[in-house]
């Protein structure tokens, strides 16, 4: 008898609450699509940096995964604004645009052109150089941990210029990279070291590194423009989850419509020269 009584209580109390239980549809306010472009002309050290690629597609709502947003039908084309050279990107009908006739040159400065739906949007960067990684070696006693290994890397700052710089460090095991943004402004001149240690962080299942362990690093040369750009970008890729930071909100790159500036495209136009190496923990 006393056993059935309880469950008679339990039935009536899971009743009670399931009973107070409603549906409730949010409506979430979306903004128009806008053109998204990703116009990365990398130049790696010791190769030729003829082949490049421009990657065009459109802005979808955060919670819709279905929609298909490439971009075809687009024309773009790079300008070397220093001797008036054409560089014609040919639509590859994925989104992807591409030339195997791009010529890099060091200072020299280019245009993106890209019309689409009527719209002509414009850009300007200048390509910068990027010195050799003088070394790459693994230390434990530079960072929180002093158990947990440290990736170095090691380069030798120009004097008497302006010199920014982007690092991304790519392990084999993460799901995302973790990108850095240095300038010479304390440093000019001199050799230069930036590490990163990995801490364990069990609520994303990631464990610190251990022998074995490999890391791809790109080591770019950027304007000071695009420094200023992803250094803004940094900050709010390091700050998800984080409830104390500020709200993040569209960066605007330097796209510009010419033709509606209100209708201002998502992306960057960046032209650097990059150095890439690997290192394996031991």
């Amino acid at each position: 008898m006393i056993n059935t009584v309880r469950i008679i209580v339990v039935l009536a109390i899971y009743a009670f609450f399931t009973s107070c239980t409603d549906v409730i549809d949010v409506e979430v306010s979306e903004a128009a699509p806008r053109l998204v472009i990703e116009a990365s002309l990398n130049w790696e050290k010791g190769t030729a940096g003829n082949t490049q690629s421009v990657k065009l597609s459109t802005s979808t709502p955060y919670f819709n995964n279905t929609i298909s947003n490439i971009v075809t039908g687009a024309l773009v084309t790079v300008t070397d604004v220093t001797n008036g050279t054409d560089f014609i990107f040919t639509d590859q009908n994925n989104g992807v645009y591409t030339t195997s006739n791009f010529i890099p040159v060091v200072n020299h400065a280019y245009t993106l052109e890209v019309i689409y739906d009527g719209d002509t949007y414009i850009a300007e960067e200048s390509l910068r150089s990027v010195v050799d990684i003088e070394d790459v070696y693994q230390t434990i006693e530079k960072g929180f941990d002093d158990e947990a290994l440290e990736v170095n890397i090691d380069f030798n700052d120009p004097a008497d210029e302006e010199n920014y710089y982007f690092i991304k460090i790519e392990a084999q095991d993460n799901l995302l990279p973790v990108l850095f943004s240095l300038s010479d402004e304390f440093t000019n001149g001199n050799l230069t070291s930036v590490y990163y240690e990995r801490l364990k962080d069990t609520s994303i299942h990631r464990e610190k590194f251990i022998a074995g362990d490999s890391v791809a690093i790109e080591f770019y040369g950027v304007s000071e423009q695009y420094y200023n750009y992803v250094g803004l970008l940094i900050d709010q890729y390091n700050s998800v989850g984080n409830p104390f930071s500020s709200t993040p909100v569209p960066l605007k790159g330097n796209c510009i419509n010419i033709t509606d500036p209100e209708n201002y495209a998502f992306g960057y136009f960046r032209l650097t020269q990059v150095v890439k190496k690997s290192y394996t923990f031991e």
